[in-house]
């Protein structure tokens, strides 16, 4: 029993690995090098793949929209702080980012013959990304069905499956102590330092930090930063 798991190298996708493997899935994980500033996220995709056992990890190379896409993926605009910005969807909104890595994953598992794609999408404690809003995924599922030859044909009833999607960022920690993830692994920030330090000030570090405040448990990464 195959599945495909999109793996960030961060804390959710992590632990979306391990609940993938508790359920029994030989996991076929999916990173994608993106020009991202964070790019140290790639080799802890690679560490987490090797460490929990995944049957396979792919590193795609895409090349998203140019100059002004996104503060994730342009030096020239700064990562905003935490509580810097009045938007509703940050500068660090990469443009259909979810669509572009499902897409991806969906081709992969139908090769595969993998019905149920794993993604670490939240819409709780999360930046409101539009694109990790149940709503999409609940629409690429059906897209999903409908565009593949195995879907029409009935050989495959593709799942996309969000297990963190109503999780608080604690519960998330929770569960992942729980599955014994090591978080020293993982990496979240959208600006670490030269050796993979976090920044402490981004949104994600802030969700981060706010998580494991919340449950009650020490990050070794922000320990050491």
């Amino acid at each position: 029993m195959k599945a495909v798991l999109l793996l960030s190298g961060g804390l959710d996708s992590a632990t979306c690995l391990l609940i993938a493997r508790a359920e029994g899935f030989d996991v076929l994980a999916l990173s994608f090098d993106y020009g991202q500033r964070h790019a140290v996220e790639i080799d802890r995709a690679r560490a987490l793949a090797a460490r929990y056992g995944a049957r396979e990890h792919r590193v795609v190379r895409l090349d998203f929209p140019g100059r002004g896409a996104s503060a994730l993926t342009d030096a020239s605009i700064p990562v905003p702080a935490h509580g810097s910005s009045a938007e509703a969807i940050p500068t660090t909104y990469v443009p259909a980012r979810n669509t572009l890595f499902l897409a991806h994953a969906l081709a992969w598992a139908e090769v595969n013959g993998a019905s149920d794609i794993f993604i670490g999408a939240n819409a709780l404690d999360y930046s409101g990304y539009p694109d990790c809003r149940p709503e999409f995924l609940e629409a690429f599922e059906r897209t999903a069905n409908l565009a593949t030859k195995a879907g029409v044909e009935g050989r495959a009833a593709f799942r996309i499956r969000a297990p963190l999607l109503a999780m608080t960022k604690a519960q998330i920690v929770r569960q992942a102590v729980s599955l014994g993830l090591d978080f020293a692994l993982t990496s979240s920030c959208y600006e670490p330092g030269p050796s993979g330090e976090p920044c402490g000030i981004c949104e994600s570090c802030f969700l981060r930090e706010k998580g494991f405040r919340e449950a009650g448990v020490s990050d070794p990464i922000r320990a050491k930063s």
